[in-house]
């Protein structure tokens, strides 16, 4: 119990002086990082440390779409409970295997550690759910990532093969090579 009472009066040492700012139940931003333009991602990330940022987020974070989403788009275990957020609004992908877990890079952002899907698995994604994003943003992410040189085209597809969808991008792939 002693431990609990010194972490309680740290935390309100640190209110108290403003380095810290409390956002949630045991969440708390720390005031000497700069706010990013994806500071929402920081809440999610942190009350389901295994979740993804995926889709439209991700898209939006890697600068691949000209759409900003209203709401955070997740990626969560099949079985996992979606995190309690109470400043974001989230969009739950339930994914398994391999699905959730190839293709995940490690970014920090305010000095807070998020899990995000890299550039060629996002895209593989939007195609697998096409029905969700729309195809024209799978299109968009594509056409842009190989203009820009963001990936090669062997990761494309890898993750087309890791996502099952192999056989939808194969005509988009074979017309941008």
């Amino acid at each position: 119990m002693s431990g609990r009472k010194n972490i309680q009066g740290k935390l309100q040492k640190l209110l108290n002086e403003e380095s810290i700012e409390h956002i949630g139940h045991g969440v708390y931003r720390n005031l000497n990082f700069p706010m990013t333009r994806h500071h929402s991602f920081l809440e999610p990330a942190l009350r389901s440390p295994q979740g993804v940022i995926c889709l439209l987020s991700a898209l939006s974070f890697h600068q691949l779409t000209t759409q900003q989403p209203s709401e955070i788009w997740f990626a969560i275990a099949n079985k996992a409970h979606p995190p309690k957020v109470i400043e974001t609004r989230l969009k739950i992908i339930r994914m398994s295997g391999k699905s959730l877990q190839e293709g995940v890079e490690l970014h920090v952002l305010e000095g807070v550690p998020i899990r995000i899907f890299g550039i060629a698995k996002t895209i593989a994604d939007c195609f697998k759910f096409r029905s969700k994003v729309g195809l024209d943003v799978a299109l968009e992410a594509l056409k842009e990532c190989r203009e820009q040189q963001r990936c090669p085209i062997q990761e494309l597809w890898h993750f087309a093969k890791v996502c099952r969808v192999s056989s939808v991008m194969r005509p988009y792939l074979e017309v941008l090579t």
